[in-house]
């Protein structure tokens, strides 16, 4: 039995989780939502736990909404991904190949948690969509902050 050259970790369904979130942005006035934690005095984005037979996009537009309040859309960007296009012309190398409007995590990010169990978290990129009105959610029982940072 060939033995593979790549390091490799394996972890049953008991042992991840699997979480999504987004940097959602108000394009018209150049700003970032963050939210601040109030019982542990930290800022993070929006996120959250993906349910069983949801996409990941659907999982961050919901998460976005219940966390933040702000009822948003994801952003198709230019960008350099190892995924190959949706539809595949030819054979491409397992490299990054560059594409112009897609709609895919930009940062997949690897939390471990107590031994054996790791988070995984996609990352989108959103806008707040701003013909909607904004909606206090739910705050998954944490006390949120909500804020707007102006980026210069």
């Amino acid at each position: 039995m060939a033995v593979s050259q790549f390091d490799s970790e394996q972890y049953t369904s008991e042992a991840f989780v699997e979480s999504v979130g987004a940097i959602l942005f108000r394009l018209s006035r150049r700003e970032v939502c963050v939210l601040h934690l109030l019982n542990r005095d930290e800022y993070v984005l929006a996120k959250g736990r993906r349910n069983c037979g949801e996409s990941r996009k659907d999982t961050a537009v919901r998460e976005l909404m219940e966390e933040s309040g702000f009822s948003c859309r994801l952003l198709h960007l230019d960008m350099s991904t190892r995924a190959p296009s949706a539809v595949e012309t030819e054979q491409l190398g397992d490299e990054a190949h560059f594409y112009t409007g897609i709609c895919e995590p930009f940062n997949l990010q690897l939390r471990r948690l107590k031994e054996g169990d790791v988070k995984l978290i996609w990352w989108y990129i959103a806008a707040v969509d701003e013909d909607q009105s904004f909606n206090e959610g739910h705050t998954g029982g944490a006390e949120v902050c909500r804020g707007i940072l102006q980026l210069h």
